[in-house]
């Protein structure tokens, strides 16, 4: 390891022309015996959530035994190999995604996505609360580029009234600034790729595209500068440089590859440019980013829906040609569940992608993973009865220190989702006495 007597500024850029890339944390940005090297070299806590739609099979989600000593069930399995780093936490209700008295069964899934994270009763016209993520947000923004990122792998350009005449804002988003203030998400992989390490002066496609082809990589305008930093930089350093410019120009290249088959075989689509064909090869882009927007400390809060509710999406790619969202209405048919329970596999399967992806990205004196807070889960439990209550819930990662995994939590059938989060707020140091319809923090979160 070199030794510098003088630090490398954490903020540090790679700047090129309509280019600046952040860099991760290197051991040449803390100077070398200073009593505060430590507390300096501390990688922050990241908060990520990440959402399914339509429900999941409950049965065969959840863990019959409590404790320590539960096996995994089926949907569950892909996660084998991080059982002793999650959370499974069962019993958790969103009773404020229920109709008021006198209203009936109107917009469940509006209604799923309006309380998720906020924890409150919409209103039809388009008013929820503010919710975790952006309370989170508004303490970490103090310190990235970004205060948060919200993001999707549906579009979101419908606008007006949805479900039984609700305003669309719930069903496009789970983030609230304020309890006005949807926050709606981005589904293109180029637009968020140039949000965090370039500029672009158009957003029209055809403009961009045309940019696209002039310059061959984002990365060659600023080759001079990563090659004169490289001398400054210890061996360690020099390879956590060379890995990271390394993933940026492979999502890159990714997203050109995308754009050009699509731009080839499909002229007029619904799907915007550099979204892969493949859900599971879109969804992995994705979850490339938000690990490429955490690994250099542009944002420590994301948001992801993997799909919106009442999603019709179909998953040719594992042999299922119906739409989820009839499927998720199985009334019980044993062929429909087993689909439903497919689909439900498969979603976990690409969510352990992101959590490798996680753990293999060194951060600190650990990995993304072990500094970071992930609830992974849904609004809904039973799709085919719209159920808010006993929603699947699991919350994955080291938490900086904070958080013991390896059990499954059985909490009473009266315990709100929102305990849950204030909870999460107070392991992120953002202690806030009440959030949604919250009745307390919940036990047993924190390492033994």
């Amino acid at each position: 390891m070199m030794i510098f007597k003088k630090a490398i500024p954490r903020r540090t850029f790679l700047r090129g022309f309509g280019t600046a890339l952040a860099l991760p944390l290197l051991e040449g940005m803390v100077p070398a015996f200073s009593a505060t090297r430590a507390l300096a070299a501390k990688s922050p806590t990241r908060l990520s959530f990440v959402y399914v739609p339509n429900g999941i099979i409950m049965d065969k989600w959840t863990p019959t035994a409590e404790g320590s000593a539960f096996e995994l069930p089926l949907t569950l399995e892909p996660l084998a190999a991080f059982r002793d780093h999650f959370l499974v936490l069962t019993g958790l209700n969103h009773d404020t995604a229920d109709p008021l008295p006198g209203e009936g069964e109107v917009a469940p899934h509006d209604r799923a996505s309006a309380s998720y994270l906020t924890g409150v009763h919409a209103k039809r016209e388009g008013q929820a609360g503010t919710s975790v993520d952006q309370i989170a947000a508004q303490e970490f923004g103090k310190h990235t580029q970004l205060a948060s990122l919200e993001l999707g792998l549906d579009a979101n350009d419908v606008i007006g009234q949805c479900e039984r005449n609700w305003n669309c804002a719930f069903r496009h988003t789970l983030s609230w600034r304020t309890p006005t203030t949807p926050l709606p998400i981005e589904n293109q992989p180029r637009a968020i790729f140039e949000r965090l390490f370039g500029d672009s002066s158009s957003t029209d496609p055809v403009e961009r595209r045309a940019r696209i082809r002039r310059d061959a990589s984002i990365l060659d305008s600023i080759t001079q500068a990563a090659t004169y930093l490289m001398t400054e930089l210890g061996p360690r350093d020099r390879s956590k440089v060379t890995e990271y410019l390394d993933a940026i120009r492979d999502i890159e290249r990714r997203i050109q590859a995308a754009e050009e088959q699509a731009s080839r075989e499909l002229p007029i689509v619904d799907r915007p440019p550099g979204a892969p064909a493949r859900f599971d090869d879109y969804a992995k882009l994705m979850f490339d980013l938000q690990v490429l927007a955490f690994q250099c400390d542009m944002t420590r809060v994301i948001t992801f829906m993997m799909g919106r509710e009442q999603s019709d999406r179909t998953y040719r790619e594992i042999g299922i040609p119906d739409a989820h969202h009839p499927l998720s209405h199985h009334q019980n048919d044993p062929d429909k569940i087993a689909k439903v329970t497919q689909i439900n596999l498969f979603h976990a399967k690409i969510f352990a992608y992101y959590l490798e992806k996680l753990k293999s990205t060194p951060d600190g004196d650990g990995s993304l993973f072990d500094h970071s807070m992930i609830l992974y889960g849904s609004g809904i439990s039973d799709g085919n009865q719209h159920l808010h209550q006993n929603l699947p819930a699991l919350l994955a990662g080291g938490a900086s220190g904070r958080l013991k995994g390896g059990r499954h939590l059985r909490y009473s059938n009266d315990t709100p989702m929102s305990n849950l989060f204030l909870t999460m707020l107070d392991k992120l140091d953002i202690p806030v006495e009440n959030f949604g319809d919250s009745t307390g923090k919940l036990e047993l979160l924190s390492v033994a």
